[in-house]
């Protein structure tokens, strides 16, 4: 499975922006999806992730009623909503697919796309 995030950029705190994931196999669908960010010198860290149905999600509390996941299985896509976004979000996000059950460790998933980088300014 090939991973393909998109829509990081610069936002002012307080705003929104939207990730998207696009994954190239037809068996996306069998896949759960994760979202992790890394910051300059700090361990990569889980946001939040998808079951690969999409009726499940689990979030990081860092995040928990600010971000959203959700996911299109017919598209291949995945995507992350992250509103009243605040400085400490500033990081490169990744989404990642691990198959069937999603994990908040980064080390159980078994494919990921290049980072975005999101910028948030004071």
């Amino acid at each position: 499975v090939q991973l393909q995030a998109s829509g990081g950029g610069l936002v002012q705190a307080g705003g929104f922006l939207t990730l998207s994931c696009a994954a190239s196999q037809r068996t996306f669908s069998s896949y759960a999806m994760g979202w992790f960010r890394q910051a300059p010198a700090k361990e990569r860290e889980f946001v939040g992730a998808i079951s690969w149905q999409g009726d499940s999600t689990y979030y990081a509390d860092s995040v928990k009623g600010r971000f959203t996941i959700s996911r299109d299985n017919t598209a291949n896509t995945a995507t992350l909503q992250m509103n009243n976004l605040e400085p400490e979000d500033t990081a490169a996000y990744y989404c990642a697919a691990k198959y069937y059950e999603y994990s908040s460790n980064p080390d159980d998933y078994d494919y990921w796309g290049e980072g975005t980088l999101v910028t948030v300014s004071s």
